[in-house]
């Protein structure tokens, strides 16, 4: 049901503030039914993108809030340009972290799942995502994102559940699904199996521990050295290089594993490094990537030491039920005591640990479902490189080119119990697989009906990587899916261009042969002032929630869009969104001003515009704002944002509301009723026009703030027509008029700051023009005005051939000359007196600071920061003696 606009037209607050406006316009845009692409009409050509769904687990931080600013001012952008905009929002089920947040409820409880069941597990995780999956919903809301909500979709409903199973089993039939024993990363924490993608190697200080392998046959033996002692109770074979002449009469025969007596071969392989360690190799296929490949190659039995709990299993005789870190110091006190040890040494390691729950991951051989990859990836290589999909920034091409090239199988198969169950039924009698769409009663093989499910689920980023064809319908062929796919743009960080971005391409041109999506936009991750990782730990984290509290969300935003270019992280200070949050109050300010200046007799459509009557500063806004129009399209359409966010902010602060508005009011406040008319259409054509081009980026107040102009073919600002360029080229006359003015009023400020004139105070002036005579003259009335110039005592000169004694002298572009008489502006006497004081203690802080730098003891102790902030403390210091030293010569 539509609600009425929740602003008084006629009664423009005071005063901006957040709270007051947000929600309910928010709840009026979404009543209005403009979040949905149907508003467009029929014929408006699409722009789509699938919201990258977050954790249903999950509350707002920053990264979802840059990825909501930048999508949200993508959609509002092109919904302006009239196209039919759908931004289609959801969650995932997240399998690992909702699992475990279910599990830390139960043990709370003193239950667990093991003790409760699977059935009764999933009820309760069904049963928390009802009561939690919410609250990220509601917080994506409070950014003012404007989705079409009555698409949403969750990575477990039904539909999507269906399109998992389609894909899963589509791609057995091709047989690109296998099930087989590999080495997969094991998270004993977890339980589960993860991919590649989700262990991240951290550089930590280990040991490296060489010890003998012992011949077999004689005394002799082979050194070897391991980062994990522990492994060497699998080890089926030692590895030498065949050309390392150290070993090559070790190789064919047998060496004795430590501690166990089992006897392994020495073989040769090109893959050992013989500067590496001591040139040998221990070879544990059941512990090692590496040493599985080559496990294979050799035909080597692998050995898994290990059961799922990370303890020693009874492959490790005994050392079996020990932990595996207790088994490395027991192990290694063991060979020690047999003299099987050489010596350790101190050594910087990559220790893989899993992305979720931190604890080190074990390599394991485990039967497991894979996807391979090989032949996904090289039609994803080819979308890419064939130019299909754009990725921005472009560099990152590269990195996804070889990743794709360099890809391996992925394990997609996962020991939990929440997710999409992997649609595999076993057959007790005849052994056979049953891979079918629909839930079997038999086995599709023998017609038995003693038939399981696999236990395991989907890794979540195989229904995740479906997700901008499964939200609009996919596998059915609806009208969404005929409408709105491809999606136009995905955007997401460029920490998950592997985990998704890359899955969902491949996805794409399997099951639909489309390229999901057009183009890949890629921001960067946020840091803290300092250019720091923000977390919990460093007490440095920003909580967008806070932040909109404090600030409003519009500067927030702003400061998300403007602050950051293309793929580069971005460094964000409440002291930045501070600033935009004044930026938002000038906006409020100015549009209030223009509104309260209009008159009740104010028709903006009452006529045509009058040319002639415009001046030279009118001329120049109507300019700059072209030009502002052009550029800012320009950047958004190249994915620029922060650069058009910037312009914008410049434009508005600077040109409008510093300069224009305050020659507007020399007009608004004179008698000329033709000139109040002509400045008033101005006023409110610019405003308007640049209340369009901020809305992406500042949605609540620039809405809240053009429902007060006197304009309304449209009824809200978010659906108005995005501006255009004008038919007229740039006033370049006008332009360098109001340059050359500008350069004029900002001297005498300056002059007039430096000299601490009081700010109400009208000074004489002797301004000497030159060529530009014509320009001053005819704008006299801005620089009395600007500048605070006494009119009587204002002297306009082509050229002056005498120049006046005991003045204040700046030279401006064009070669205007400037002359202020310090008599009568300041008091001469006291304004010495200050002067000279000031003299004095620079030089007193000027000797300190030299003192300090010839201080080889300083210099040579101090960090190499502090004595550059020092030498720089000194040149500031200089530059000011010198400023003042030139101030007192003036005054004589």
């Amino acid at each position: 049901m539509s609600k009425e606009l929740p602003i008084d037209r006629q009664n423009m607050a005071k005063a901006y503030e957040p709270q007051l406006f947000e929600e309910a316009l928010y709840d009026w845009w979404e009543s209005k039914g403009y979040f949905k692409p149907e508003h467009a009409g029929p014929d408006a050509e699409p722009f789509v993108i699938a919201m990258p769904p977050p954790n249903v687990t999950g509350a707002l931080h920053l990264g979802h809030a840059i990825t909501a600013s930048v999508e949200d001012l993508l959609i509002r952008y092109n919904r302006m340009q009239g196209k039919a905009a759908l931004w289609i929002p959801g969650t995932d089920h997240a399998g690992i972290a909702t699992q475990l947040q279910v599990e830390r409820a139960l043990r709370a409880e003193g239950t667990s799942r093991e003790e409760i069941g699977r059935e009764k597990f999933l009820e309760r995780t069904w049963a928390w995502r009802e009561e939690y999956g919410g609250i990220i919903t509601r917080q994506h809301r409070r950014l003012g994102v404007s989705c079409d909500w009555e698409r949403e979709r969750f990575t477990m409903d039904e539909g999507l559940s269906r399109a998992v199973r389609e894909a899963f089993v589509s791609l057995y039939e091709k047989e690109l699904i296998y099930r087989g024993e590999y080495l997969i990363n094991w998270s004993p924490g977890l339980q589960t199996a993860v991919s590649d993608l989700e262990v991240e190697y951290s550089e930590e200080e280990g040991q490296l521990y060489f010890f003998k392998y012992m011949l077999a046959d004689s005394s002799e033996y082979i050194p070897v050295a391991t980062t994990r002692p522990e492994t060497i109770l699998g080890d089926t074979a030692v590895a030498v290089h065949p050309e390392d002449k150290r070993y090559q009469k070790y190789i064919g025969r047998q060496v004795v594993v430590p501690m166990l007596g089992r006897k392994i071969p020495v073989i040769a392989d090109e893959y050992v490094d013989r500067e590496f360690g001591t040139g040998a190799l221990k070879i544990t296929p059941g512990h090692d990537p590496n040493d599985f490949l080559i496990g294979r190659k050799h035909n080597l039995p692998t050995i898994n030491v290990m059961t799922k709990k990370a303890t020693i299993n009874e492959n490790g005789g005994p050392y079996q039920g020990m932990d595996r870190f207790d088994c490395r110091k027991k192990l290694w006190a063991d060979m020690q005591a047999s003299g099987l040890t050489l010596e350790t040494k101190p050594h910087r390691m990559q220790v893989p640990r899993s992305q979720r729950g931190g604890e080190v991951v074990e390599p394991m051989v485990s039967t497991q479902w894979f996807v391979k990859m090989e032949p996904l990836a090289q039609k994803g290589l080819a979308a890419v490189n064939n130019g299909d999909i754009t990725i921005i920034p472009e560099r990152f091409t590269k990195i996804y080119n070889n990743w794709l090239e360099n890809i391996r199988d992925w394990c997609i198969s996962r020991q939990l119990w929440w997710g999409h169950r992997i649609p595999v039924w076993y057959c007790a009698d005849c052994k056979g697989m049953t891979v079918v769409r629909e839930d079997p009663t038999a086995c599709v093989h023998c017609g038995s009906s003693n038939i399981e499910q696999d236990p395991d689920v989907l890794d979540t980023w195989f229904s995740s990587g479906l997700w901008p064809f499964s939200t609009l319908g996919w596998p059915d062929n609806t009208p969404d899916l005929q409408r709105f796919y491809p999606n136009t743009v995905m955007e997401t960080g460029y920490d998950i261009l592997f985990f998704w971005v890359a899955r969902m391409i491949m996805s794409g041109l399997e099951y639909t042969e489309e390229p999901p999506f057009r183009t890949v936009y890629l921001h960067g991750l946020i840091r803290d002032e300092h250019g720091k990782k923000m977390s919990k730990t460093s007490g440095n984290v920003i909580d967008p929630l806070q932040v909109m509290d404090q600030y409003g969300t519009d500067a927030m935003r702003f400061s998300l869009l403007t602050g950051s270019t293309p793929g580069n992280d971005m460094n964000l200070s409440l002291e930045r969104i501070a600033a935009n949050r004044n930026f938002c109050n000038k906006i409020w300010n100015a549009t209030r001003f223009v509104v309260s200046n209009l008159g009740t007799a104010f028709d903006y459509g009452a006529a045509t515009w009058n040319l002639s009557g415009l001046t030279t500063p009118d001329r120049w806004i109507l300019s700059r704002l072209n030009r502002l129009t052009i550029e800012v399209t320009r950047l958004i359409d190249n994915y620029n944002f922060g650069e058009a966010g910037r312009q914008l902010y410049d434009f508005f602060w600077s040109e409008f509301a510093d300069w224009y508005i305050e020659i507007a009011k020399i007009r608004l406040y004179g008698a000329d009723a033709r000139a109040q008319a002509t400045v008033r259409r101005v006023l409110v054509y610019v405003l308007d026009k640049t209340l369009r081009l901020l809305h992406p980026f500042v949605p609540f107040v620039t809405e809240a703030a053009w429902q007060h102009l006197p304009l309304h073919e449209e009824e809200a600002l978010m659906v108005a027509d995005w501006p255009r360029e004008s038919h007229t080229p740039p006033d370049e006359d006008a332009e360098t008029q109001m340059s050359l003015l500008i350069d004029v009023v900002r001297a005498i400020r300056n002059i007039r700051s430096e000299y601490n004139v009081e700010p109400a105070k009208r000074i004489p002036a002797t301004i000497v023009a030159g060529t530009h005579e014509g320009i001053l003259f005819k704008n006299e009335d801005i620089i009395t005005a600007l500048a605070r110039l006494d009119p009587d005592k204002l002297t306009l000169v082509r050229a002056l051939p005498n120049k006046p004694e005991q003045a204040v002298s700046q030279v401006v572009s064009g070669g205007i000359e400037i002359y202020l008489p310090l008599t009568g502006m300041i008091d001469l006497d006291a304004e010495r007196q200050r002067l000279q004081k000031d003299r004095a203690s620079l030089e007193k802080w000027i000797a300190a600071s030299r003192g300090k730098l010839n201080n080889q003891g300083f210099v040579g102790k101090a960090p190499a920061e502090v004595v550059e902030r020092e030498r720089e403390k000194l040149a500031d210091l200089e530059l000011q003696l010198s400023k003042v030293a030139d101030q007192l010569k003036v005054l004589g």
